[in-house]
């Protein structure tokens, strides 16, 4: 099922500065406060949007982005505050050593808006992050817990039977690329299925990563309905109900997103 979102750039970075506004930004600012004084990284930036709420606020930002064509939108729709000088779009990999020179320890606040379930080896990406943190910065994360209904990015799929179906990604690898075929997919969709099915992460196992990497976490919130689906499916976003947020692995299977914001 192809969303305008998927073909259109300048719709998908109206949904991030959207999102952005009403809830991600919101949610940081419970623990920390917005200022004019902070600095932001926003990994895996996209087309920029998420950063606008912060740029309104006066912040100063770097956003990094792997894709060359997403980092090229993101200093089209950014040009006004790249010409101001506040803020700067790198097409660069993470771990690149460019990176770490140019940017150690500058930030207050790391941004990883549904970016942390498509990083291969997460034990060692989410403590890397300290790195280009100030002492006692913050990092947040939004992303799909690997269980949920649509956790493997199925919603991608141009069969819309098939974009639908929950927890189809859970099956097997031979089976579950089997069946993709089957439906129709093309190569490339099929690929990128199974790398997210690679990289999925359980809300368990992020947990534990960031004890192990001594962060503490500051706040969290359980979304039974993912607030991006607004713009997927029509429905607004809602928070899971308590006791089931409570529920360890099997809350998995029912919460659509989660939004984490932890400190060095």
């Amino acid at each position: 099922m192809t969303l305008i979102q998927h073909k259109d750039y300048k719709v998908r970075y109206q949904q991030q500065v959207d999102n952005a506004k009403e809830y991600l930004l919101p949610f940081i600012e419970q623990t920390l406060s917005i200022t004019p004084e902070l600095e932001i990284l926003d990994i895996g930036c996209g087309e920029g949007g998420v950063l606008i709420p912060f740029l309104e606020r006066g912040c100063k930002a770097v956003g990094i982005e792997l894709d060359m064509l997403k980092s090229g939108y993101a200093n089209e729709l950014l040009s006004p505050y790249i010409e101001q000088g506040q803020v700067e779009i790198v097409n660069q990999n993470i771990y690149e050593e460019g990176a770490l020179t140019r940017f150690s320890g500058r930030f207050d606040l790391i941004i990883l808006k549904d970016v942390i379930e498509h990083i291969p080896d997460q034990e060692r990406f989410i403590p890397y992050l300290r790195r280009f943190l100030k002492p006692g910065g913050h990092v947040f994360f939004g992303f799909p817990p690997w269980y949920m209904p649509h956790g493997g990015h199925q919603q991608v799929c141009r069969r819309k039977w098939m974009s639908m179906m929950p927890w189809i990604h859970l099956l097997p690898v031979p089976l579950y690329k089997g069946v993709l075929k089957l439906s129709g997919e093309y190569d490339p969709v099929i690929q990128e299925l199974l790398e997210v099915k690679s990289t999925g992460i359980s809300i368990e196992r992020f947990e534990r990563i960031v004890k192990r990497s001594d962060y503490s976490i500051e706040a969290r919130t359980f979304y039974l309905i993912n607030p991006i689906y607004r713009y997927k499916f029509g429905v607004n976003g809602r928070k899971q109900w308590g006791p089931i947020a409570a529920i360890p692995f099997f809350r998995n299977f029912v919460t659509t997103c989660m939004y984490y914001l932890i400190r060095a």
